[in-house]
């Protein structure tokens, strides 16, 4: 596993840890859901609740997985584990990738606009030069979208340990 995927899971955590008290919990992925949310008011009914469903099922994973002292708490050395370990994380990775990128797409025309893409990353605490470089490097067609598919996909291999020179390292790579 390379630095860059450390790099990913440190970024994540900190992203994660929405209120800010150096752990993460419940409460985290409750203001996590109602920001991105808030970004996607135009979203379906359905791919709201998929994606509240995949980050209260992404929490529920970390609990389940790592929470053996029962303080309701994960820190991120934790958290890091986990989330390296594709055999044990893939599935909610992938889940959450699908939910994400879905809100990324009201029209269901299979296509995420920057604007769009722009609103639902910084939701979720990510800097918006890197958001864009991000977008960038998923190839953007002449209207200036990208696949909902390439981004899921990019989600997926974000998480995915070994992976390195992906399009996701600019989410870490660059100053903000």
């Amino acid at each position: 596993m390379g630095t860059e995927a450390v790099q990913r899971a440190a970024l994540v955590f900190r992203l994660f840890d929405a209120n800010g008290n150096g752990v993460l919990d419940a409460q985290d992925f409750e203001l996590m859901t109602e920001r991105v949310l808030a970004a996607a008011p135009d979203s379906g009914k359905g791919a709201r609740k998929a994606f509240a469903d995949s980050l209260r099922r992404y929490w529920e994973g970390l609990v389940q997985g790592l929470d053996t002292n029962g303080d309701g708490v994960i820190s991120p050395e934790e958290f890091e584990g986990f989330v390296l370990d594709p055999t044990r994380f893939a599935p909610t990775a992938a889940e959450f990738a699908d939910a994400l990128a879905a809100l990324g797409d009201p029209d269901g025309d299979g296509l995420i606009d920057r604007a769009r893409f722009l609103g639902l990353m910084t939701a979720i605490g990510f800097a918006v030069p890197n958001i864009n470089a991000l977008f960038d490097a998923f190839g953007p067609d002449a209207g200036d979208r990208i696949a909902v598919a390439v981004w899921a996909d990019g989600i997926r291999d974000y998480y995915t340990p070994g992976a390195s020179g992906i399009p996701g390292d600019r989410l870490v790579s660059l100053p903000a």
